[in-house]
Formats: C-alpha cells, sequence, structure tokens
C-alpha cells in the first residue's frame, strides 16, 4: 500500500480556470493579443507559464518572461481567489489523513501562492509538505518539484519510491513522476484530457474525486484490525480443500450412480457408461462415463467456492479498472492469442521432443483416460467446462487472494506453482506452471477474469483435438516446429510488454 501522496494543485484540487484564464488573457492584451475565449486559454492550466506562453504564441523568452510578469501583476491580487475547490476534495483530504497518509502538494505554481490557495480554502493543515516553483524562476521542471517535495515529505528517512503516488491531472506531472520513479495517478476530472493521461502513460486513470478517494484508500480496512498471516494463507488453503474435497465427493457419489443409470437404459446406450466383461461380472468405466463424471465433479467444486470467488473477482475488477479504462486495440488480442498457441504447442511438443510424455506414468493414466472419451465429449468436459471450473479456483480465488494480501508477481508465481503442483504429474506440472504464470499475467494485463478463461479453454480445446486425431504426431513432432511456436509464444508476449509495464 503507497501511503505517500503528492498531490498537484490545479486541476486536481481545485478548479483554478476562471484566475489563470483571465489572468492571461490580461497578460496577453499587454502584448496586443486579445483573446475574449477563455476557453482556448485552458492549456494555461498546469504546466509553467513561461513555457506554454512561448509554446502557444511563439514567444522570445524575454517575452514569456515579461508576460509572466504581467500575469502576476493581476494574479497575486485578484486571481488567486478566483478559483474553486472540487467538491469531495476536502473531505477525501481529512480521511487520508485520519488514515495516517503523508500528503504533500507539489505543483508548478509559485510556492507563495500555493500555500495562499491552500490556506484560503482551509486545507493547509492536511499536509506535511507544499512544494512549487521560484518567483525567480527556478524549480519550474515537474520533476524539480517532485524531488523537493519527496525530500521534505520523508525528512531524514530514505525515500521510499515505491510508496509513493504522484496525482495530477496534466502529462506534466505523469512525467514529473516517471522522472522521479514513483507511480502516477492521473485525474480525468481535471484539465488533461482521458487521451493525454494514456498517451502520458499515467499507472492509473480516475475519473472523479469519488473514485480517486475509493482508489487510494482501497486496501484500507474501514473497521476492524487487518488480516494476520494465518488467516490469509487459511482463505487461500480453505477454498482449495472445499475444491479439491468436494470435487472427490461427487465423483464417488456420480460413478456409484452410473451403473444404475446404465441398468435402466437400452443395451447400446448403457454401453456408452459402462462396459460388461467376463459374463458381466467385471464393469469397466468408459471414458465417457470418466469425462461426463470428472466435469460434473468439477462444476459442482466450482460452484461451492463460486461465492467466495465472486467477491475477489469483483474487488481486483474495482483495482483493475482504473488502468484499463481505455479498452485495448485488437492487435493486443491477437498477440495473445499467437502467445498462447505458441506456448501450448511449443511447450507440448518439447515434452514430447524429450520423451518427457513417456517417463511419466502418471502422466499416462491420464491421458489414456481422457483420450478414450468421444471427441466431442472429451471438448465438453476436458476442453471447456473443467478449464473454467479451476479457473474458478487457481486464478479466480488464489491468484487474486494472493495479489490482494501481497503482490501481483508474488501471486502470478506462486498461483502457477499451485496450479503445477496440483495436477501431480511432472508433464502436466511443468505445463500448467508456465501456462498459469501466462494466463496470471494476461488477466493483469487485460483486467479481466474471461482472459484466463477463454485462454485456457482455448489450450484445452486445441491440444484435445490435435492429440486426439492424431496430427499432433503426424505433423507437428519436430524440433524446428517447436522452435517456430516457441519464438512465436515468446515473441507475442515480448511485445505486449513492451506495451504496457503490468509487474
Amino acid at each position: 500500500m503507497k501511503k505517500y501522496l503528492l498531490f498537484d494543485l490545479d486541476g486536481t484540487l481545485t478548479d483554478p480556470k476562471v484566475g489563470i484564464t483571465t489572468c492571461v488573457q490580461y497578460a496577453l492584451k499587454d502584448f496586443g493579443i486579445d483573446e475574449p475565449d477563455l476557453d482556448k486559454l485552458e492549456p494555461f492550466i498546469g504546466p509553467p507559464l513561461k513555457d506554454t506562453f512561448k509554446e502557444f504564441y511563439k514567444m522570445s523568452d524575454e517575452q514569456a518572461q515579461a508576460a509572466v510578469q504581467k500575469y502576476r501583476e493581476r494574479f497575486e491580487t485578484t486571481g488567486i481567489f478566483e478559483n474553486r475547490i472540487y467538491d469531495g476534495i476536502p473531505r477525501m483530504l481529512r480521511i487520508l489523513q485520519e488514515k495516517g497518509f503523508h500528503l504533500a502538494v507539489a505543483s508548478s505554481k509559485p510556492t507563495v501562492f500555493v500555500r495562499k490557495i491552500l490556506e484560503y480554502f482551509h486545507i493547509d493543515k492536511y499536509f506535511e509538505a507544499v512544494v512549487g516553483s521560484e518567483l525567480d524562476g527556478t524549480r519550474v521542471k515537474k520533476e524539480e518539484v517532485v524531488g523537493e517535495a519527496l525530500r521534505l515529505l520523508f525528512k531524514d528517512k530514505p525515500i521510499e519510491n515505491d510508496k509513493v503516488y504522484m496525482i495530477g491531472d496534466r502529462k506534466f506531472d505523469i512525467e514529473g513522476a516517471k522522472a522521479m520513479n514513483v507511480d502516477s495517478v492521473g485525474v480525468a476530472y481535471g484539465y488533461g484530457s482521458m487521451e493525454e493521461l494514456k498517451t502520458a502513460h499515467a499507472d492509473y486513470i480516475v475519473r472523479s474525486v469519488e473514485e480517486l478517494q475509493k482508489f487510494l484508500l482501497r486496501g484500507v480496512e474501514e473497521s476492524g484490525p487487518s488480516p494476520t498471516m494465518f488467516q490469509k494463507l487459511w482463505a487461500i488453503i480453505y477454498n482449495f480443500m472445499i475444491f479439491f474435497v468436494v470435487r472427490r465427493m461427487v465423483q464417488y457419489i456420480v460413478f456409484g450412480v452410473i451403473p444404475v443409470l446404465a441398468d435402466m437404459l437400452p443395451e447400446e446406450a448403457g454401453n456408452f457408461f459402462v462396459i460388461t466383461q467376463d459374463g458381466g461380472e467385471t464393469l469397466t468405466f468408459t471414458g465417457n462415463s470418466i469425462a461426463i463424471v470428472s466435469a460434473i465433479a468439477f462444476a459442482v467444486a466450482a460452484v461451492m467456492i463460486s461465492g467466495t470467488a465472486k467477491f475477489v473477482i469483483g474487488k481486483t475488477a474495482e483495482d483493475m479498472h482504473l488502468t484499463h479504462l481505455k479498452g485495448e486495440p485488437v492487435w493486443n488480442y491477437l498477440l495473445l492469442g499467437a502467445a498462447t498457441v505458441g506456448f501450448v504447442l511449443g511447450i507440448n511438443l518439447f515434452c514430447e521432443l524429450i520423451r518427457l510424455t513417456d517417463k511419466s506414468e502418471a502422466y499416462k493414466l491420464v491421458a489414456r483416460d481422457q483420450y478414450s472419451a468421444a471427441l466431442l465429449v472429451g471438448i465438453i468436459c476436458y476442453g471447456v467446462l473443467t478449464p473454467i471450473a479451476e479457473e474458478v479456483l487457481f486464478r479466480g480465488v488464489i491468484y487474486n487472494y494472493l495479489r490482494r494480501f501481497w503482490n501481483v508477481r508474488l501471486g502470478i508465481v506462486v498461483s502457477a506453482l499451485v496450479f503445477g503442483a496440483y495436477h501431480m504429474n511432472l508433464v502436466q506440472g511443468v505445463y500448467a506452471f508456465i501456462m498459469g504464470c501466462l494466463m496470471a499475467y494476461a488477466y493483469e494485463y487485460f483486467g479481466s477474469f474471461k482472459i484466463p478463461v477463454a485462454m485456457h479453454v482455448t489450450a484445452n480445446v486445441l491440444v484435445y483435438i490435435l492429440t486426439y486425431t492424431g496430427v499432433a504426431v503426424t505433423a507437428f513432432i519436430s524440433w524446428p516446429v517447436c522452435i517456430i511456436f516457441l519464438i512465436l509464444g515468446a515473441g507475442s508476449l515480448v511485445m505486449l510488454a513492451r506495451q504496457k509495464n503490468v509487474l
């Protein structure tokens, strides 16, 4: 949790439009420029004034400095109070302070003006440090302001960049945060557009003061102590045990019912489920029965933990939507599809080529049962129903709890390790670990639980069809093909990672 918060002033805490634009209008008149439309002067809200005069009115360095002086002539007496505080800001600041957050202001506006505005709105008491630019033209760059604010906020302690948010409405706030290696929160209710904040690669974006407050306070318990380490681990272990035990119990129960059901059906239909041998003395379950029973057991087990899954998936969705306000381009979904297919086929081919599948008796037993079912039954049971149920447990509950209690990186690795160990054989364990990491990463990247579900279903259906039909054996098993698919998977993943850092 990040408890050191740097706030920009204009467009973040207050709406200074009237004061700033009217003072800019006043300064421009001194240069013979008449600008009656105040909306056109909104770009002056946020960045250093001198730079904006130079950029938008092509002023020289000396002219821009003179314009700033003229601007301040009106601002110091009148414009500074032509301002309003955004609804909800005082309440949010009070709650943050009460919860133990350390607050500071980091503004491009001169410090003397910043302090007067904070005092005017009676919110100066919430800030441990107030930093702006200087009237002599020094410390105007946002990274300099952010750096000084961090120094004052941490005092004699080492600066912990990973515990800081810089909060602002313009790209300059985002760029200043990145220059000082702290995470940024863009506020789209200010004067920077959503597109500007996205282009600047804000780490998070909120659309209202209410949403900002909710985001900053996420993970802070409104009442009661934080869960202990035992409680955190038990939340994960308990749901895993419920899933595992219920699945086993349902399997035993349904396997007991199937022979009775088969006796009630015509012989041909009954043979779909069981086969009798040795004159009816020996009863053998068909691959269809095993697949159907397995799917039913998985479905019931998933239902048993669905309440917990729905809760933690919902909490994660609340956290994630701030980084996914703008949908991902279609190209990124195609890259994810390529990464999924590349790793699925590449890893399976690798295991075949090094004869790992031949060395694992446990895997052989699993494969024998799975591929003895009818193709359509196998696709529905092993390709669709089973992976959906597994995702409810492994990404829905286990990963989400891990990322919530600890962090994303640990969540990805540990949930994938549990996913691999759960398969109880080396072949599927290695494959499940790698795919588990990829699915959790994709979940974080795209911000939707549907993504790992779709990946898991795609992977299982693809492998099942290729193995069942023998295409994988006859056409694919060769080192060149294996390497091509692995390169496809790795290359697609690298292209995705270069666009966005989710770790």
